[in-house]
């Protein structure tokens, strides 16, 4: 299996495994956004991981090119969390690699990715002063002379898909692992999610509905692994309060990656 074709499996393998709490899969959907906008997702960004592979180029320009394929859908943008963490992974292969990409990024990859934010609908945190909807804000990357793994950096304390580029894949590397001693298949990927859950503020519900909703719905998790809540239940809690550990998938899409190159099975 190439380096793209494991960037679109792990896609896939993350939406298709069930139940992940709050998170579209096979058994449920948003009001908004279907399986079916994932699974599209995997399909049409395709090109763009081939082109990474074979050809190479800048992770900014790759990022958008690959937020611009998916977001012909009605479902909005469901993967730009996930782009952001696989990009240098197709580009260098494997967690070295990919840090070796992030280490030589640019102001012109910056500038490339901010254009990629403002193709989703990806939330700006309230402290931020570079605004993706402001033109200012790419005259300051410029005048600063920001590389994107420095903007990675500047957004890290408040996003952990940020923070993965900063602390060299730290939870991609750990849900890799978490794979691997889980097993094989569906069932590893649910615990392998829900081991990360349980131990890690997830920060897109943090954005979303604050940080209190994110503590607490990482000690639900905890309490499903401890045998004192249900995990349907707790599944369907957070769907119907629209709790989406959205951050946490990505994550988990890039473990998967990393696991599938190195052997983890898929199809037992």
């Amino acid at each position: 299996m190439n380096r793209a074709e494991r960037a679109q499996m792990a896609m896939m393998l993350e939406v298709s495994a069930y139940p992940k709490p709050g998170n579209v899969d096979r058994c449920h959907d948003y009001s908004d956004t279907h399986l079916e906008h994932f699974l599209a997702s995997t399909i049409l960004a395709r090109p763009v991981f081939d082109k990474a592979e074979k050809t190479g180029g800048r992770v900014g320009s790759l990022i958008r090119e690959a937020v611009s394929a998916t977001n012909g859908h009605s479902g909005g943008n469901t993967h730009f969390g996930a782009f952001i963490l696989l990009i240098p992974f197709v580009l260098g292969g494997d967690i070295e690699g990919a840090r070796a990409v992030i280490a030589a990024t640019d102001v012109e990859d910056a500038v490339e990715f901010y254009a990629a934010f403002g193709l989703t609908s990806v939330r700006m945190a309230e402290s931020d002063d570079l605004d993706v909807n402001d033109p200012a804000s790419v005259a300051a990357i410029r005048e600063r002379g920001m590389t994107l793994a420095d903007l990675m950096a500047y957004s890290a304390p408040r996003d952990m898909v940020a923070r993965e580029w900063t602390n060299g894949f730290a939870l991609t590397r750990r849900c890799a692992d978490l794979l691997h001693a889980h097993g094989c298949g569906r069932e590893s990927i649910v615990a392998a999610f829900l081991d990360l859950l349980a131990t890690e503020p997830d920060t897109f519900i943090a954005k979303k509905h604050g940080e209190a909703m994110a503590e607490k719905t990482m000690r639900a998790a905890a309490e499903v692994l401890d045998g004192k809540r249900d995990l349907a239940a707790f599944d369907a809690e957070c769907v119907a309060a629209g709790i989406n550990p959205g951050s946490i998938a990505d994550i988990t899409i890039a473990g998967i990656y990393v696991a599938l190159g190195e052997g983890w099975q898929w199809d037992c």
